[in-house]
């Protein structure tokens, strides 16, 4: 097949670079999806947006470089486009962890089984003309109400639309993507596609040694990944060294437990009946490792001092998903209880990636955590959520008693 023909057309540096961080961090969750649960259908998804990250890329280089008539300039620029490298490395390393499924590579099904336990699904269905969602907004469907999903992105012909809100009206044949646990996936994908859904029946020998370790493998794998960048758009928003740091650190724990998860292949092979299914696993340490090396080539300009154009922090604010800073106040209703108590993910759909106490910091709080007056929460979520986060958090209102 011949090289695509790029044309250049005039686009804004930060809808360029907003368009490429929000792509490429809803291709790594496609990309998970499509490899645990096997959908080729999703995974052909991930490797169409690696074109169009091929092409945001292309016209994000062409946009920097007439954006710029001086050293100083230049200079700045060049942390524009190390964090656009970042996004594009990202998404590329997405691509690799589908093509595990386009390109038939061995990831063996008891593995997987496995992996749908312990993570959410996410699911692509397409809206049929006679659905009763066609020409409804998704606050009228109540999508994650009525079956526990809730939609992360729809693609119109060949426009996404990222983190769709109340008010996006949704259409025939747009393909819905959605986020949730398994026992929604039938009931939403009968509310789109207007026809009973039936699952795949799979069948799969018992073979594998240490499945847990395994798992837990691949899950903080995964976990570590998003961890990493997320933390390390957190330190360019912020200009902390401290938090890129931390990314650091967790690029070389990375390298660490990709070493871990090849040696138990090479151990498990031992006892398969055909090493091929297990090549999948080597790809998928590959890429889970490349996507933490991604996010510190982001944390890298904070690090080094790079200075860094205005235009990236505000892309990163105005991305789909924010990144948000709070301070718990004295007189927080929020203060000495666990996030475990609170549910913050599951009342305000955002995560909590960070804590400040005093000097030191708390990466990947638990559900044991207790938060204490005055600690500095870092998390990222949808804007509708950081509104719903700082509604939690806030001091109660008292009313004066005019008597």
């Amino acid at each position: 097949m011949s090289p695509k023909e790029i044309k250049y057309t005039p686009r804004n540096l930060k809808d360029l670079l907003i368009e490429m961080k929000d792509t490429s961090e809803l291709m790594v969750d496609l990309a998970y999806s499509a490899m645990v649960y096997d959908d080729e259908d999703i995974a052909e998804e991930v490797i169409r947006l690696e074109e169009k990250m091929d092409t945001l890329d292309y016209h994000m280089k062409i946009a920097a470089m007439l954006s710029t008539r001086r050293v100083e300039e230049a200079e700045e620029m060049s942390g524009v486009l190390q964090v656009a490298r970042a996004s594009e490395n990202i998404a590329n390393a997405a691509g690799d962890i589908a093509k595990i499924v386009t390109m038939e590579m061995g990831i063996p099904m008891e593995l997987k089984l496995a992996m749908r336990e312990a993570e959410e699904t996410i699911t692509r269905a397409t809206v049929d003309e006679d659905s009763d969602i066609a020409g409804r907004n998704l606050g009228d469907i109540e999508f994650d109400i009525e079956s526990g999903m809730w939609i992360i992105a729809i693609r119109r012909n060949d426009e996404w639309i990222y983190d769709p809100d109340h008010e996006t009206r949704i259409r025939p044949d747009d393909v819905l993507f959605a986020r949730g646990h398994d026992d929604g996936v039938s009931l939403f994908m009968e509310i789109v596609t207007n026809r009973k859904y039936v699952p795949k029946e799979i069948q799969h020998e018992r073979f594998l040694i240490d499945l847990e370790r395994a798992v837990d493998m691949m899950v903080e794998m995964k976990n570590m990944g998003e961890l990493s960048v997320g933390l390390a758009y957190s330190a360019l928003l912020f200009g902390n060294e401290d938090i890129a740091q931390e990314v650091k650190a967790l690029e070389a724990e990375m390298d660490s437990m990709k070493n871990e998860l090849q040696h138990w292949v090479l151990e498990t092979a031992k006892h398969v009946p055909d090493v091929n299914i297990l090549r999948g696993l080597l790809q998928l340490a590959y890429s889970a490792e490349a996507i933490s090396d991604a996010a510190y080539t982001i944390a890298d300009t904070v690090l080094r001092d790079i200075d860094l154009h205005p235009i990236i922090t505000i892309a990163v604010r105005e991305s789909d998903e924010v990144i948000t800073r709070l301070v718990v106040q004295d007189c927080s209703p929020i203060i000495e209880k666990t996030f475990g108590q609170l549910k913050l993910e599951t009342e305000t759909g955002v995560h909590v990636m960070a804590i400040k106490r005093d000097d030191k910091w708390v990466y990947r709080p638990n559900k044991r955590t207790v938060i204490k007056a005055g600690d500095v929460l870092i998390a990222r979520g949808s804007r509708t959520g950081e509104e719903a986060l700082f509604e939690m958090c806030a001091c109660p209102f008292e009313e004066k008693d005019d008597s």
